[in-house]
């Protein structure tokens, strides 16, 4: 049955009673009876993958690491280099998706990030010599970068304000599923197969769920605010009415039809919009938020993980079977995160999550200054463990959902892209310098460090960081430009 909301044209102004039909959308909820719940939790699911994929292609180097150091005779410095130039591929991939996402559309950017995710997995796990390794894993990075921009976009404006919470959080509950899919495949693969081939197959496995996402997403539609922008109505109602109770679907088409109708005429788009004072400020305090979440190293324990354990006095098989246990906690912990963005505001949350990775990273630092024995192994390990509960549980969770949420409509995907390259950029520097500096500092000094970059992120949420919980993405945008004008 159609919709009440009218069609109205971009240029003309004028009200049309076209019928509402998606000549586009040709997936399995296109048509028929709609249950709104159902159709967004389908759509988070497939399109999610691609934070899955994320996850597992940044967790499975650490344990592929163990045995690419005789395969490729890596050092510490070309194991930092490995390691880091998906982080690498992955700024640019940021930056290019949030590109795409905004002239393709969000569904098709994730579509190409699929394919991107196939060839760079077969890559690398290919790759013969470390010449051709670095550009696989750059290759990979792209489409790391590129989903970690456009998937979050994607969910944030198909939610309702009510659900954009959790749904939107669902994408980081992928990314550390991933990881810990990474984790338990790496061991099972070193104790069913080993040998030195081993880091081939543990790379080599992430192409399955690429072909999966590239297909799934082929069901999917786009989003209601990205048809507005192109002055698509009719397609933009039509998944409204889709993904929404009948009672507000004229209302939010409204709101997201005059705001894009604002922002068309404003006619800017892109580096030109930084010259307005509000769209600059949340420019601003998005890259602030993308730096707060690396600078504190939770990658170095997502990648270096048995690198840290191993220095304590563990062997290679026991610090792999242990980083186990540091996917199992960031998937718990990002539950715990999901069930609290519904009762707690995002900035306290956020400052809590801080204070705890900080405290834990100052506990992993003194813990290496003991005797080597196993009671430092497993000390160290707890520590690691709090340290990651604080980062998924409040830090992450929170990170990727504001960032999806603070930038206007018709920059929301160029925005989410640069503030995403700085995020992989931070990331990419500090993992490419841990390995090193740990190996010259020594552990101690090198936690310490990561501690001082701690308070810092802590004093940013405390005097800069705003509030988004509780209203729509178009309220947010309202505000915003009352606020910061």
């Amino acid at each position: 049955m159609a919709s009440p909301v009218t069609n109205r044209g971009m240029d003309s102004g004028v009200a049309s009673t076209e019928p509402l039909s998606d000549r586009t959308w040709r997936g399995p909820f296109a048509h028929g009876p709609a249950d709104p719940e159902r159709v967004l939790v389908t759509i988070a699911m497939v399109s999610t993958l691609g934070a899955l994929l994320f996850g597992f292609d940044t967790g499975v180097i650490s344990g592929a690491l163990v045995f690419m150091r005789d395969s490729l005779h890596l050092t510490p410095t070309t194991e930092g280099v490995v390691v880091s130039s998906l982080l690498l591929g992955a700024a640019a991939g940021a930056w290019l998706g949030g590109k795409l996402a905004d002239t393709l559309g969000r569904r098709r950017t994730i579509r190409i990030a699929a394919v991107v995710f196939c060839l760079g997995a077969l890559g690398s796990a290919l790759a013969p010599s470390l010449a051709l390794m670095l550009p696989a894993r750059v290759i990979l990075g792209l489409a790391v970068g590129c989903a970690s921009v456009t998937v979050p976009v994607y969910i944030s404006e198909l939610a309702p304000a009510h659900r954009r919470g959790r749904l939107v959080t669902q994408n980081e509950l992928m990314i550390v599923t991933g990881q810990l899919l990474a984790y338990v495949s790496n061991a099972v693969i070193d104790n069913v197969w080993g040998g030195q081939s081993t880091w081939r197959w543990m790379l080599g496995i992430a192409a399955f769920p690429a072909v999966l996402l590239w297909l799934g997403v082929l069901l999917l539609p786009d989003t209601p605010r990205w048809y507005a922008i192109q002055g698509r109505y009719t397609e933009a109602a039509h998944v409204l009415e889709r993904t929404r109770e009948q009672n507000e679907v004229a209302q939010e088409f409204e709101q997201i039809r005059a705001t894009a109708e604002r922002d068309r005429q404003e006619e800017k788009g892109g580096w030109a919009d930084l010259l307005t004072p509000w769209i600059r400020r949340l420019f601003y305090i998005g890259l602030g938020i993308g730096i707060c979440q690396q600078i504190t190293g939770i990658n170095t324990v997502m990648y270096y993980a048995p690198t840290i354990l191993q220095k304590t006095g563990l062997g290679a098989g026991a610090s792999l079977t242990a980083t186990i246990s540091v996917g199992v906690i960031s998937v718990i912990m990002t539950f715990v995160g999901i069930a609290l963005l519904g009762r707690v505001n995002r900035r306290p949350m956020l400052l809590a999550g801080q204070i705890g990775t900080t405290s834990s990273l100052l506990l992993i630092g003194l813990a290496f200054l003991l005797p080597e024995s196993t009671t430092r192994s497993y000390l160290v390990l707890l520590f690691m463990l709090v340290f990651v509960a604080s980062q998924q549980c409040a830090i992450s969770t929170v990170t990727w959902l504001m960032l999806s949420e603070i930038f206007p409509m018709k920059i929301r995907g160029f925005g989410m892209g640069i503030a995403t390259l700085v995020t992989w950029v931070v990331n990419f520097g500090v993992s490419l310098l841990f390995p090193i500096f740990n190996s010259a500092a020594g552990p101690t000094l090198t936690f310490l460090t990561l501690v001082a970059f701690g308070i810092a992120t802590i004093t940013f949420t405390v005097k800069v960081l705003p509030e988004t919980k509780g209203l729509s993405l178009e309220a947010l945008e309202d505000h915003f430009r009352e606020r910061y004008a």
